[in-house]
């Protein structure tokens, strides 16, 4: 979740260097950051011999690829403020065989991204499993940090209760605290989770790519209601989203495996004073041509 005048990050009581609360409260100028999504190391390999179950036993794709995309963030001019991988950044489920190793390879491929631009994690599935628990939440945050910039407590949280009840304990004291009239108002609030509300519309039924349809409604209900922008999100490996009652739902496809027609890459997210304007970029264009040129000439507004 980001908000304040101009954007901040908040997990938990983490802040992230160059991205703390008090150097963000006044609003600057334009800026842009990098949405990402499951480079999921693995699964490459895994989808290509039917076995998606089994962790992938060879990852050097998703490295390349990993590699590629801090390359083409590096080089951008203006800095990106931050990058967000928005989840499954490994494909191989909490205590199974190649977990380590996918672990210890994606973090020496995103060492290379520039110290100016701050990297922030969201937890996906794969990264906590299917039904997390908290031995999972407590592996994540070990190797990743703080585990609250995703939702996935909300599609199934029955072997956690506990820390289902903490997490939505801290989403209404956000969404309060964004929403109340004694705070100082954002210019915008965002959302990043892993797995979408939804594909396509609010109402579809519910599958493996999106939310359940109670738990969806009464996300939107009240992010809606807070005021909240954009919801970004990923695990469908295919770009998708709508926007319903001013609520943007934003689904980005893979830097690793993709699942349809779009090729590996990134979002683009610009921020003005009056809006939020992204687009999904492969890493071949961000890193021969950069951010498209009409993206570009609203950051020097």
């Amino acid at each position: 979740m980001a908000a304040s005048d101009d954007l901040f990050l908040r997990a938990k009581h983490r802040t992230y260097s160059g991205l703390t609360e008090d150097a963000e409260r006044v609003w600057t100028g334009p800026f842009c950051f990098i949405q990402a999504a499951d480079p999921q190391l693995g699964l490459m390999k895994a989808w290509r011999d039917g076995d998606c179950d089994g962790g992938g036993d060879e990852w050097a794709e998703e490295v390349e690829l990993t590699k590629q995309a801090v390359e083409a963030v590096n080089q951008l001019t203006p800095r990106p403020r931050f990058m967000v991988l928005c989840g499954d950044l490994v494909h191989a489920m909490p205590d199974t065989p190649f977990r380590g190793g996918q672990e210890r390879d994606l973090k020496a491929a995103l060492k290379g991204t520039d110290p100016s631009i701050p990297l922030v994690f969201v937890s996906g599935n794969h990264d906590l499993g299917n039904t997390p628990t908290p031995s999972t939440v407590e592996q994540y945050c070990s190797a990743w940090g703080d585990d609250y910039f995703s939702f996935w407590l909300f599609y199934d949280a029955s072997a956690c209760p506990q820390l289902k009840d903490a997490q939505e304990e801290w989403l209404e004291e956000q969404l309060s605290r964004v929403s109340s009239s004694s705070s100082t108002v954002p210019k915008h609030v965002l959302v990043f989770q892993h797995i979408p509300l939804y594909l396509k519309s609010p109402d579809e039924d519910d599958d493996y790519f999106n939310l359940q349809r109670g738990v969806r409604q009464n996300l939107m209900d009240r992010f809606k209601k807070a005021g909240v922008k954009a919801v970004f999100s990923g695990h469908y490996h295919r770009n998708a989203g709508g926007c319903h009652g001013g609520l943007d739902m934003v689904v980005s496809s893979a830097i690793g495996c993709q699942l349809g027609d779009d090729t590996h890459g990134v979002r683009v997210v610009v921020v003005t004073a009056d809006g939020v304007i992204h687009r999904y970029h492969s890493l071949e264009q961000l890193r021969t041509r950069g951010i498209d040129e009409d993206l570009r000439k609203l950051l020097q507004a």
